[in-house]
């Protein structure tokens, strides 16, 4: 039996959520460009965080890892613009967005640990 590994298990179920937010913004609501704009960087997440599980290298995974960071970060900002614009609820921001915040904050973990690691040897 496959272990889990709980960053790519979160980082795909938040991807799910975010395509089904796009289909919302997009065919509910008409929004166009936040809707694509978040559906690429909430998206990216778990690809780069996948992709990262294969690197040739430490520093590759790194780098993917770093690259999943930064893409979270971006999809923060696309949740609090869509909630101040309206086009989320407040309910729907106090679902989304911490759960973005704790992507971001694992994967700074992973980050900070594999460099460490790296240090001791």
């Amino acid at each position: 039996m496959k272990a889990t590994n709980p960053i790519v298990d979160k980082s795909f179920n938040f991807a799910i959520r975010v395509v089904n937010l796009y289909k919302y913004l997009r065919y509910t609501l008409d929004e166009r460009v936040m809707s694509m704009q978040i559906l690429k960087s909430g998206t990216s997440i778990g690809a780069n965080v996948r992709e990262a599980q294969r690197s040739s290298s430490r520093k590759d995974f790194i780098s993917k890892m770093n690259i999943a960071l930064k893409e979270a970060y971006e999809t923060e900002y696309w949740i609090e613009l869509l909630h101040k614009t309206d086009y989320i609820s407040d309910k729907e921001y106090s679902s989304l967005f911490p759960e973005c915040r704790e992507l971001t904050n694992i994967l700074s973990q992973i980050i900070l640990t594999t460099k460490k690691s790296d240090e001791i040897k």
